[in-house]
């Protein structure tokens, strides 16, 4: 394994691409499974008749659902391409949404290692993600998620054998010396895609421009996390990492306890806004970047706090942006996290 104190071979791998092997269907169960799972219970995400009334063909997508597809993506990249760290620990992402996402869509993911900082000894790892409808041909979502490399210096050298005997059957999330022999490095052809328009031109569902004002707040909101809720959303999304619903791999991590998934907490956060906004639709971008992560007891539930305030508004584009907070046991989760919304 690769230690902190030794140049990664990882930089040289920097512009790896590929496409998934197959296409992501996007199915009205799975919506509303992961709506469950983020606890977003806005009507768009299970009720047609709402969906058709904001101008949808059928329920839209959470914002952060893409994070299923991306999931099973990039598992190749992580198995084959990003070798020689024991776990990863998200620290950053962003989310483009050029149109929503709507049941029926079939989806092309491809996956790109898109840049590698080091960062006092520490690998920051960024992977772009791009969904592209496979009717129409247009990008409609662009994900960047950064992660850090977590090497073995850095953590018990327990952890290989504390993960393999709670680890699903068909996962391994420790790279082999193997793979990293294999290694063959494959770009992206030359070629520009179409970037789908609707999320700038449609008529959006959410609040009306001129009844906003800069530093207009966004009511608190608590969420509660127990044990099962992460293990239901490690099933949806497909997120096997077991320092989220284990005890013992979460400690033998370096971690004071099991922690919520970098990526529950944003979907939970984004389901805030938007039950305040009005329309999911209308979220053009949401950029988080991750300080500390939500402990989740044994024995009892973790509690997040999320607020919030308008920071600019746009006459022009009637538009703004919304900063989101997320504190819990009075630490932020969020360091930032801003969302450009549309509104009416």
């Amino acid at each position: 394994m690769t230690t902190a104190a030794q140049e990664p071979a990882i930089m040289s791998r920097v512009g790896h691409y590929y496409e998934a092997e197959s296409t992501y269907q996007v199915g009205r169960e799975k919506i509303r499974e992961y709506a469950r799972a983020v606890q977003d219970y806005h009507p768009v995400h299970w009720e047609p008749e709402a969906a058709e009334k904001l101008g949808y063909s059928g329920l839209i997508t959470p914002l952060t659902f893409t994070s299923i597809g991306a999931m099973a993506a990039n598992r190749k990249l992580l198995e084959e391409v990003v070798v020689g760290y024991e776990t990863y620990v998200q620290t950053e992402q962003v989310f483009e949404q050029h149109r929503p996402i709507v049941q029926g869509d079939e989806l092309l993911v491809d996956v790109e290692l898109s840049s590698v900082r080091r960062i006092a000894g520490r690998d920051l790892i960024t992977i772009t993600n791009t969904f592209l409808d496979v009717k129409s041909g247009e990008t409609v979502h662009t994900m960047h998620t950064t992660v850090v490399g977590v090497t073995a210096d850095e953590v018990d050298p327990n952890i290989t054998q504390a993960v393999s005997k709670v680890m699903m059957h068909d996962v391994d999330i420790f790279s082999t010396e193997e793979a990293a022999e294999r290694y063959v490095k494959t770009e992206r052809t030359a070629g520009e895609r179409t970037i789908a328009q609707q999320g700038l031109t449609r008529t959006p569902g959410s609040r009306n421009f001129d009844e906003l004002s800069v530093g207009d707040e966004i009511p608190v909101h608590h969420t509660h996390l127990s044990r099962g809720d992460l293990v239901n959303y490690a099933g949806v999304a497909g997120d096997a990492n077991p320092i989220h619903w284990d005890e013992t791999c979460a400690k033998l991590a370096g971690l004071p306890d099991v922690i919520a998934h970098g990526m529950l907490t944003m979907g939970l956060g984004a389901g805030v806004v938007a039950d305040w906004s009005g329309d999911p639709g209308a979220v053009t971008k949401y950029s988080v970047r991750l300080s500390s992560p939500a402990i989740v007891p044994a024995d009892g539930r973790g509690d997040i706090e999320f607020g919030g305030r308008i920071k600019s508004l746009d006459p022009e584009t009637r538009s703004g942006v919304v900063i989101l907070t997320a504190k819990s046991a009075g630490k932020k989760i969020f360091g930032m996290a801003t969302l450009n919304i549309r509104f009416s």
